[in-house]
């Protein structure tokens, strides 16, 4: 037996578990997406990476402004899906939609619930120095992320990992259990558990004013911030007037007060122990290592970067 599935997602973390399900037996009836965005200032449209993959595979692909809307509802009712899988959409599923008869909606969530509901589990989980998080399959409900859990898997999450590293391992392996979760579903075996709500914890999305490093901070937490906010929007700081993003640093065991360049490695104290910046990136240029950095640029030992604007 094989499922006619509805999938809605957005965002390249989505992309593995629409390819897992479109090669199994199972069938992709359409997907649902957000809207192609103008981008930059030539107004290019920018397609998002499910919208994509889905044209390239030949997959009916649909983006509303909105689900509110009696047009989708009966969209999706003549659709007569057995599954609806959510990943990432970036919209609520409105209650009417989850009462469709003969219809199962079901979510892939980035963090073991009930811990970090909400936009950014991924990034929230690093900058909170978690040291695992993993996979949630659940049953969706009107309220965000409550709904009962049918499956988890737990990761490991390393002091090094970034939040591009991180969120491939998590979509790799959210592209396995859902093929796993769908065979609970077929063979009548699935489990849904509730959540103990009591000990939900949310993840808010990611500020652009969450980006600029405090050196009052400790070495470790900085570390955090960079690798949660890498790829983007990043974490950066001003020096000698110039935006600088770090993309890859690491804790030294040194004093200096916060803000302060402390050696010529590009060593800048915090309040406990210092930042070590390995790689970085100039505000309209691309990465380059720090060392190369510093052939070209010099650094005034001593010299402290958060008086800078």
């Amino acid at each position: 037996m094989s499922f006619n599935i509805l999938f809605m997602g957005t965002p390249s973390f989505s992309v593995p578990i629409l390819k897992s399900i479109n090669s199994s037996n199972h069938k992709i009836l359409e997907v649902y997406t957000q809207p192609p965005k103008k981008k930059n200032r030539g107004q290019k449209i920018s397609l998002s990476p499910i919208h994509k993959y889905s044209i390239e595979n030949n997959i009916p692909v649909r983006h509303p402004s909105t689900l509110v809307s009696q047009r989708e509802l009966e969209h999706i009712r003549q659709l007569k899906p057995d599954i609806v899988v959510v990943v990432a959409y970036g919209k609520i599923i409105p209650s009417n939609f989850l009462n469709l008869e003969n219809t199962i909606f079901i979510n892939i969530h980035a963090s073991l619930l009930p811990k970090w509901r909400g936009a950014a589990p991924i990034q929230r989980a690093i900058m909170n120095r978690d040291k695992e998080t993993g996979i949630s399959i659940m049953k969706i409900e009107p309220e965000l992320d409550t709904g009962p859990i049918l499956m988890t898997s737990k990761i490991e999450i390393t002091k090094n990992n970034n939040y591009e590293e991180l969120s491939n391992k998590m979509s790799n392996l959210g592209a396995k259990l859902i093929l796993d979760a769908l065979d609970l579903i077929k063979n009548k075996e699935a489990n849904f558990v509730p959540q103990e709500h009591e000990k939900a914890t949310y993840a808010k999305k990611i500020k652009k004013t969450e980006s600029k490093i405090n050196w009052n901070l400790e070495a470790k937490n900085i570390i955090a911030q960079v690798n949660a906010l890498y790829p983007s929007p990043g974490s950066w700081f001003y020096l000698k007037g110039s935006r600088i993003k770090i993309t890859r640093a690491k804790e030294i065991k040194a004093s200096g007060f916060p803000g302060e360049i402390i050696n010529k490695n590009f060593t800048i104290g915090c309040s406990k122990n210092a930042v070590q910046v390995l790689e970085l990136q100039k505000e309209g240029k691309n990465k380059i290592l720090a060392e190369e950095f510093i052939k070209g640029n010099k650094l005034e030992v001593g010299f402290n970067i958060s008086t800078d604007v």
